[in-house]
């Protein structure tokens, strides 16, 4: 974790102090735009920097150039950028290793040696913000005229590794009043949010997961109750884990004046599943309502269309989280739900009473939501045969 480093807190100190030490915005932001490439060579590397600026150059250049066409090829070699250092070794050695397996163990050796060991830094991040700009362009958005505000846009610091994920169109008023009137306000402000940040990761999460890899190997030989609490440890862990990331990035922004979206509102006060997904990591869930699932029709389709949009979303929503089939398995898990409880009225012997009796008894349905919500994370968390027999240990059988 990058942020519980002693570099980063040396440098987001050094870095808060040169800024407001400068006299005004136009001091300011290049001073933070060489703060943050600092930043992003030292973590990311070369191998890690070389990939990223080639495909900001051509964003920007698209992005200027309001070509329709252009920007819809920018999009495509965006994709193609994130599927190929992310998922390319995973694509073929599980999908085309099923068909092809000889095919698949050379073209899965050529990727390893020709790909860095490590996909570079926040190349998830990067993609959606790089998508999110050409295609709201491509709508007819003013791009970014400003080499130096699209190079903050796309390498902000404190938003490189953990989201928000930007939106170019809040962040770059955000960036223009952080550098013109950042006062003490916001200092006190961002070091409260990046304290609070801390103690959910170090203090809560870390503990939580260290009793978690202890205990989930032998859940089958724990006592019921006992297997429920461990579950209840892996919920308060992933939300304390998550918000506290971003928490740290929403504070380091404010020490700078500058104001980032939320990401996290109380997801575990949800009464259901779109309340859910209004609630946690909202920069992501938004940006996969607005960029996957309304262009492939939303909900402006047939029944049996939406549903499909729904699937497809939370499977990328899913592997978006890493080249896993427990994040993708995950995220379809979340699109069933989400789709069942939108047709409920289709189930008329069992569904119809549960959408009276859940809207008639919001703690039963705020119940039923964290019930599901909760055992999805053992997908999240586990191996999905692992996370079977946990799921199936939780109810007293065993696979």
């Amino acid at each position: 974790m990058i942020f519980s480093t002693y570099w980063f807190v040396v440098f987001a100190a050094l870095v808060t102090a040169g800024y407001w030490l400068l006299p005004a915005a136009n001091w300011r932001l290049p001073f933070l735009a060489a703060a943050c490439m600092v930043f992003h060579f030292h973590f990311a590397g070369p191998a890690g920097v070389l990939p990223i600026v080639v495909l900001g150059v051509v964003v920007y250049a698209i992005g200027l150039s309001r070509n329709r066409h252009a920007c819809a090829v920018g999009i495509a070699l965006t994709v193609v950028a994130l599927c190929g250092y992310k998922y390319a070794v995973f694509l073929s050695h599980d999908l085309l290793g099923a068909l092809f397996p000889v095919a698949a163990a050379r073209s899965a050796a050529w990727l390893s040696a020709t790909l860095p060991a490590a996909a570079p830094l926040g190349i998830s991040f990067f993609a959606f913000e790089f998508v999110h700009y050409l295609y709201e362009v491509r709508r007819g958005a003013e791009p970014l005229q400003s080499p130096l505000r699209f190079l903050l846009f796309a390498i902000f610091f404190p938003t490189l590794v953990a989201g928000p994920i930007k939106r170019f169109r809040d962040f770059d008023p955000a960036l223009e009043a952080g550098a013109r009137d950042v006062g003490a306000a916001d200092v006190i402000a961002g070091l409260q949010r990046i304290a609070l940040g801390f103690f959910k990761k170090i203090v809560i999460a870390d503990n939580l997961t260290a009793a978690i890899d202890h205990f989930a190997p032998q859940m089958g030989e724990l006592a019921l109750g006992s297997r429920w609490l461990l579950l209840a440890a892996i919920a308060a862990r992933i939300v304390t884990d998550f918000s506290g990331y971003s928490d740290i990035a929403i504070g380091a922004a404010r020490l700078l004046g500058i104001r980032l979206p939320e990401n996290f509102n109380w997801p575990y006060a949800a009464r259901n599943l779109p309340d859910f997904w209004a609630r946690w990591h909202m920069s992501l869930s938004s940006w996969i309502r607005d960029y996957i699932y309304i262009p492939l029709g939303g909900s402006r389709v047939s029944r049996l269309r939406r549903a499909t949009n729904v699937f497809v979303a939370f499977a990328l929503c899913g592997l978006w989280h890493g080249p896993a089939w427990h994040f993708a398995l995950w995220g379809i898990y979340h699109g069933a739900g989400l789709a069942l409880q939108a047709n409920l009225n289709l189930l008329p012997v069992v569904g119809t009473p549960l959408g009276r009796l859940f809207a008639a008894a919001p703690p039963l349905g705020w119940a039923f939501t964290q019930l599901f919500v909760w055992i999805g994370w053992l997908l999240f968390f586990f191996p999905t045969a692992q996370a079977g027999k946990m799921a199936l240990a939780l109810f007293g059988l065993h696979a």
